[in-house]
């Protein structure tokens, strides 16, 4: 009884300390509630996300605040066509002592620290892009035969331009996959931008304050992982997931529409968002809500429609809210 108790005051208090860095990541990146949400979502979950958004929304602005905030060293690195594996992960480069002895000694890249952000990571080369795979599922690099750490915790955020596509190079699907959500950055409504208009160009700007420790971040990240989670919310994400996916059992809408579906990591990454969602919302259990709120952000970047569906001009995220819909509302009606 006491172990639950102290679990559910720990929980509440974490909650407590995630609603600080929101108020401390609005001081700097103004609205847009729910994109915070999902990229504090995938830090506290030990994830990676991915921000799909045009040029000028704040993307930049909100990886480098909440580096602040979440008390991470952080990096940037600008992909371009032209960047190269050893641009990214760091070379052995030839020293020669004062005596005239010569020794390899090994340069860290920018990858090695706590948050990177990848930005506009689809303009790299396939090559490049290759670089961070085993970064970001291993959370270490393997150069010149040795296995070399990042930085704990070790997380990605990439952004990219869903207009501008020339010159570019599709991320594939096993990395996409590695991304634990897909967060879509809109135009602010228009009291968000008056507010951003105001805030932005005065003589000073609001400055946001350190609200976590990575030590503090580690920890939350075990704590997710101990938040209980009903029979029926399992059993929810599993429903979801294997709907997701084109074959003999999913709906006629799939089947129709869907050319390749979710694998098993679509589950796990619901199974901690979920947590997320609910432990930001200050509850203590994850409901059938969450599920449907994650369900777009977690499985959008892991299905694909087919060619026949995109000629008709399907839309994916409306096909995954209506799944989910019909999820919840039969779990409320069980």
């Amino acid at each position: 009884m006491a172990d639950a108790e102290n679990l559910v005051a720990e929980i509440e208090a974490l909650g407590e300390k995630l609603g600080e860095a929101r108020a401390s990541i609005s001081e700097r990146f103004i609205g847009q509630e729910r994109v915070v949400d999902l990229t504090l979502s995938a830090l506290i979950c030990g994830g990676h996300a991915v921000l799909i958004g045009l040029p000028g929304l704040g993307k930049t602005r909100l990886v480098d605040t909440l580096s602040t905030v979440m008390g991470l060293d952080g990096n940037r690195i600008q992909f371009t066509p032209d960047l190269m594996p050893a641009d990214i992960l760091g070379s052995e480069i030839l020293d020669t002592d004062a005596d005239g002895a010569r020794s390899f000694r090994f340069v860290e890249g920018p990858i090695f620290c706590q948050l990177l952000m990848a930005d506009e990571i689809n303009r790299a080369s396939p090559r490049t892009q290759s670089a961070l795979l085993q970064a970001m599922q291993e959370k270490e690099v393997t150069i010149a035969g040795a296995h070399r750490p990042l930085g704990t915790p070790f997380h990605v955020l990439a952004t990219q331009n869903p207009i501008e596509q020339e010159g570019t190079y599709p991320l594939p699907e096993a990395q996409l996959d590695r991304f634990l959500v897909q967060i879509d950055v809109p135009y602010p409504d228009r009291e968000t931008e008056r507010d951003i208009l105001i805030a932005t160009t005065g003589a000073t700007e609001n400055e946001s304050t350190s609200v976590f420790t990575s030590e503090e971040l580690l920890a939350a990240q075990t704590l997710l992982r101990r938040m209980p989670v009903g029979d029926n919310i399992v059993e929810m994400i599993l429903d979801l997931v294997r709907k997701c996916r084109p074959d003999a059992d999913a709906p006629e809408t799939v089947r129709a529409s869907v050319s390749w579906g979710p694998g098993p990591r679509a589950a796990q990454a619901l199974m901690l968002t979920v947590r997320a969602a609910a432990l930001l919302d200050g509850r203590l259990a994850p409901s059938a809500e969450d599920v449907q709120t994650m369900a777009v952000p977690v499985l959008k970047h892991r299905m694909a429609l087919s060619f026949a569906a995109r000629a008709r001009s399907e839309d994916l995220d409306a096909l995954i809210e209506t799944l989910a819909a019909d999820l919840t509302s039969g779990s409320a009606a069980a």
